[in-house]
């Protein structure tokens, strides 16, 4: 088991021979460092957490230096773990440093130093939110839900045509649009990415069985769609075309 002292040693020689004078245990701050005017605090911990945030956070105050110290991440650990972590620590303008006790001699490896951070928000992402907030008629999933089937603004658009075809038998792309399902239904039709339909006859498409078995596993949704397919006009017949 490593405790957090045995990080100590080799950072602390680390740090001697890149010519710091070094103290522990200064003040509450588990390392001390100076070289001219620099200081440099460093906070050890044999695992990243959020009281070794905390500790590290506070440490600004006195100097813009902080490092946070943990032993090299085993192999448990998946990459987007690992990734997160670093993203947290540069968002908040803190250094880390991995030591390495399995190497002979121990090693310190300066992951990245503490720099300013600036955000910057992306379009695109905000982009996709919205519009999927906007593809979504009710609110189906439960937050914080984990492997779990999730109704995304395509399945919920894949269901509202689903229920049309379910009425009326056959449709055209054309007629599903008038009938409300959006200006991506033919893709939805011709890609079939959840193998609910089936192309019958040129421009024209029907409910497969396995489509009219996924209704009933999103009663709320198709009772929203029946209820506005009551409002419209029937469909005149089915055309042809996209």
């Amino acid at each position: 088991m490593i405790k957090e002292t045995d990080l100590y040693p080799p950072l602390r020689d680390y740090l001697v021979a890149n010519g710091y004078v070094v103290r522990s245990e200064v003040v509450g701050c588990d390392v001390a460092a100076t070289k001219d005017e620099e200081l440099v605090l460093i906070e050890i911990k044999r695992n990243f957490s959020t009281s070794l945030l905390a500790q590290a956070v506070r440490r600004q105050r006195v100097t813009p230096s902080v490092y946070v110290a943990i032993p090299t991440p085993s192999g448990k650990q998946s990459k987007k773990q690992w990734k997160g972590t670093q993203m947290i620590l540069r968002r908040l303008e803190l250094g880390l440093i991995v030591v390495n006790l399995r190497a002979k001699p121990p090693r310190i490896d300066v992951v990245f130093h503490p720099t300013p951070f600036a955000r910057r928000m992306s379009k695109r992402d905000r982009q996709a939110v919205l519009q999927e907030i906007k593809g979504r008629s009710i609110d189906l999933n439960m937050g914080g839900a984990n492997k779990t089937k999730l109704v995304t603004a395509y399945r919920e658009n894949a269901i509202h045509i689903a229920c049309c075809l379910e009425r009326y038998g056959a449709l055209s792309p054309a007629k599903l649009r008038a009938l409300e399902t959006g200006p991506k239904s033919r893709a939805i039709v011709y890609d079939d990415v959840y193998g609910w339909f089936e192309r019958i006859g040129r421009g024209l498409y029907d409910l497969r069985k396995k489509g009219h078995k996924a209704l009933s596993d999103y009663p709320d949704l198709v009772a929203y769609y029946r209820d506005q397919l009551d409002e419209l006009p029937v469909p005149d017949g089915n055309i042809d075309g996209k």
